[in-house]
This record gives structure tokens, sequence and C-alpha cells, in this order.
């Protein structure tokens, strides 16, 4: 199956799937999906190293996203989805953090445009009587 043929939000789901390993026990990072015709090209997680003083008290107790915790996250990502309208590429990311035993987490679409693809639309090529292209 080609990625055009699934939904951009079942593709959200399919790249933070591929990044749960990485997502448990981290207690905060944000999720960056790169966007092109509809379709997750690069994704991956940016995230600060771990703070000593989490690392202590991991010794006491798992710091981070628990499986349960990345299962929310997904849901949460996924559902932000449906709510893009009217831009195919561009860059989404997923700021989340642990507090208090809850996955809070903000979403941020950014949309990109080709100045190249609106100038071509507006003014397309017109050629004189050699075939040789002018531009206006």
């Amino acid at each position: 199956m080609h990625s055009e043929q699934v939904s951009l939000a079942r593709q959200v789901d399919m790249a933070l799937e591929q990044l749960e390993e990485e997502l448990k026990g981290m207690s905060a990072g944000t999720i960056v999906l790169q966007i092109r015709n509809d379709t997750v090209g690069k994704f991956g997680i940016r995230h600060l190293p771990i703070d000593l003083e989490q690392a202590r008290a991991g010794a006491r107790g798992a710091p981070g996203l628990s499986g349960a915790q990345v299962a929310d996250l997904r849901r949460i990502a996924v559902e932000a989805i449906k709510s893009k309208k009217g831009w195919t590429h561009g860059e989404i990311s997923y700021d989340f953090v642990l507090r208090q035993d809850k996955v809070q987490v903000s979403v941020q679409f950014e949309s990109n445009y080709n100045m190249a693809n609106v100038l071509f639309r507006l003014h397309p090529k017109k050629h004189d009587r050699r075939g040789i292209s002018n531009f206006e």
C-alpha cells in the first residue's frame, strides 16, 4: 500500500507507533513530522538530554512516559491532525510534557509553500515566434 492511499491521520499514528520505544521513559520533548503532498516524510523527536536530577530520581521510580501514556499521546496527535485544513506541505510539532502522571500536549502546524509554484501558475511562460521563453 502506498502512502497516498493511507490517510494522514493514519500516517501520523504509524509514525508515533515507530517512535514508541524511544518515547517511553521521556518526560518531555517535541515530536516533529514533515509533511509533503499530505504524506509524512521525515519524523523524529527533539528533546533535551536527561537531567541529572531526573536520572537520580529514576532510581526510585521511572520518571517518564509509560506505554499507556504513549498511547494517549498517539490518540491526541491523531485527533489534532483532524483539524488540519487547506494545506498539504509543512511541519507538525507536538510538544509534550509529563506532569503529575498526565501527558500534556500542544500542537503547532506550520504550512509551507513554494513561491516558484505560485509564480508559475500566475505567470505561465510566454513564447516568442522563435519558441524562446520570455519573462515579463
